[in-house]
This record gives C-alpha cells, structure tokens and sequence, in this order.
C-alpha cells in the first residue's frame, strides 16, 4: 500500500467513530416527552443518511428529522405522500438545548400510520 493510501485511511479509521457518534447523538432528545403535533411539512428532502423537513409550530420553523429513505420506503411512506403540503401528524422528541429540531418516531398521512424508528 502506497504512503498516500495508508494516510488516508489512517484519516478515515479516525474521522468514522467521530461521525458515528455525531450522528447518531439521540440522547440529545427529549425522550421522556414525546410531542405529537399536526400540520403540513415544507421543505422535504427525501435523501440519505435520512429525510429532513421543516414545519412550523410554537411560532418557530422546526428541522423535522425523519428516517432513513429506505426505511421509510420499507414502511409505505413514499414522498409524494408528504410532500404535497398535505397535513400529517408526527410524533416525535424535540432537543433538550431548545434547538428548534424534533426527531420524528411516528408519522400518520390520511389514515395510514408509519413507524420511522
């Protein structure tokens, strides 16, 4: 293996339990009390390493933090079921440093109810 090789992934051995962790950082949400909130999501991304939205509610624009794309698709969610500003009502935590971003456990679009976690 090439010098420049080994550096690299000397680099990348370093850098993935740092991302790891920094992703999957859930313990900086409010599990103790879960929200459940109704309205129309804006701004979806339908995209890896998960779907994001926005959503306005107590006057605030919020980060809605969804599943994985292929969870979601796994469970019957598709994108055009949320991306039409059709309303849905999600059920999830909201961060405990008041950071306007919930993480989304549960979404119900019409009748169906998907489990995202």
């Amino acid at each position: 293996m090439s010098p420049i090789a080994r550096l690299a992934l000397a680099g990348a051995l370093v850098a993935a339990p740092a991302a790891a962790w920094a992703h999957h950082g859930w313990s900086s949400y409010n599990e103790a009390e879960p929200v459940t909130l109704s309205g129309p999501l804006k701004d979806v991304v339908w995209g890896n390493p998960h779907g994001t939205a926005k959503m306005n509610w107590q006057d605030k624009e919020w980060d809605v933090v969804l599943a994985p794309v292929t969870r979601m698709t796994a469970r019957g969610l598709t994108l055009e079921e949320i991306d039409k500003g059709q309303r849905v009502t999600l059920t999830g935590y909201v961060r405990r440093d008041g950071t306007p971003e919930m993480r989304i456990e549960r979404i119900k679009v019409g009748d169906k109810t998907v489990e995202l976690r």
